[in-house]
């Protein structure tokens, strides 16, 4: 068999351990984190971009499904009929490329996003819409957006904040 990539469940809120047991195990391991700015200061500045998921890229003739099953923090593999299935090298490099960009961004709520700046929806049913940011909604990681409409009248409408992309003037 070959290396490929392979998506490793955790237990909830256990990807940081997950990923600590496969570090000393030396197996390689992507675990996609996006900074957050919290409203509550003790809150953790950094969350998992997958909640309850790491990848890991493993030979698993070598490895053994066990293993990787019974690893403090998982729950197993992702399987469709009971085969683990393969995460593509490409997907992998998006995964990394848009990380890195929102944290290029200062994090998933934009630090420098001003009320009146104008933004692009990314992806949803609105994907391609501009937009008119608002504010930020406390406690919360949405937003709040005035959606241009027919006539050049908008509406208000609450959206998460990584959903936007800030549109050059």
């Amino acid at each position: 068999m070959s290396v490929n990539w392979y998506v490793l469940r955790s237990k909830p809120n256990k990807e940081e351990l997950l990923w600590e047991q496969l570090l000393i195990r030396k197996v390689q391991v992507f675990h996609p984190r996006i900074h957050v700015q919290p409203v509550n200061p003790r809150s953790r500045r950094v969350k998992p971009y997958f909640p309850g998921y790491v990848f890991v890229q493993v030979d698993l003739e070598q490895v053994g499904l066990s293993v990787l099953q019974r690893m403090p923090g998982a729950t197993g593999l992702v399987s469709f009929d009971s085969q683990p299935s393969i995460v593509p090298d490409a997907l992998i490099l998006a995964v990394k490329k848009k990380v890195d960009a929102i944290n290029s961004v200062g994090g998933e709520l934009f630090q420098d996003l001003k009320p009146g700046d104008p933004v692009e929806i990314q992806s949803g049913p609105f994907a391609g819409y501009e937009a008119i940011f608002d504010a930020r909604l406390p406690g919360s990681e949405r937003v709040r957006v005035l959606l241009k409409m027919l006539q050049g009248r908008s509406t208000k409408m609450e959206l998460p904040a990584g959903l936007l992309e800030k549109k050059k003037r």
